[in-house]
């Protein structure tokens, strides 16, 4: 996600976040509608299932709807609204499968979600190696170049400190930077096997 648009969607959900105390429902209508799809993403890393991540999402919305000024009045609405949707999560993974709760807070390797990325030449090779990240990390990786947050709001969003949250990124990191490379030299060899290439020119 290019600069450009997180900075638009930062600044539209800032105008919304300003609207709760004055239009509660019509700013809430307006937050569900442009963070919606982003929210269920993040969740599915907790819950790995679709409809999980949107009964956790709507939770939240119910939490927020219930108490406004909670969302409106937070030093950083962002990452207080995406805690408060993965607290849901978490809540709905600990009632209906406690063993990936369990497995979760251990930081086991559990799948995530497939239809995350971009699809590119390479991406099913890249999801491949992604869904072999620890939950916790894939989560921080998200948070971090999905949504460009900074190491202090993904540590306020997921309720860790932000040692924790940087630990993850950066094993996170590595195990990509090892995992990748081979990709990489894959898609560089057949760039250079294509015709046109300075390997084929004459």
């Amino acid at each position: 996600m290019s600069a450009e648009s997180v900075s638009d969607f930062q600044r539209a959900f800032l105008r919304s976040v300003a609207r709760l105390k004055k239009d509660p429902g019509d700013a809430l209508a307006s937050l569900f509608d442009l963070t919606a799809q982003r929210l269920v993403r993040l969740a599915m890393a907790v819950t790995t299932t679709q409809q999980d991540a949107e009964d956790a999402l709507q939770a939240a919305f119910a939490r927020v709807a219930a108490k406004p000024r909670l969302l409106a009045d937070a030093d950083m609405p962002w990452p207080y609204l995406i805690r408060t949707v993965r607290n849901e999560a978490l809540r709905i993974v600990q009632k209906r499968r406690p063993d990936r709760l369990r497995d979760y807070d251990r930081a086991g390797t559990q799948p995530t979600a497939d239809e995350v990325f971009q699809k590119e030449e390479t991406a099913e090779r890249v999801r491949r190696i992604l869904r072999g990240l620890p939950a916790t990390q894939y989560e921080v990786v998200i948070l971090k170049h999905w949504e460009n947050l900074t190491f202090a709001e993904i540590a306020e969003s997921l309720g860790k400190s932000q040692n924790t949250v940087a630990s993850r990124y950066r094993y996170a990191m590595e195990k990509l930077q090892r995992s990748l490379e081979p990709v990489v030299r894959s898609v560089a060899e057949e760039h250079a096997g294509r015709p046109g290439s300075e390997r084929n020119s004459v």
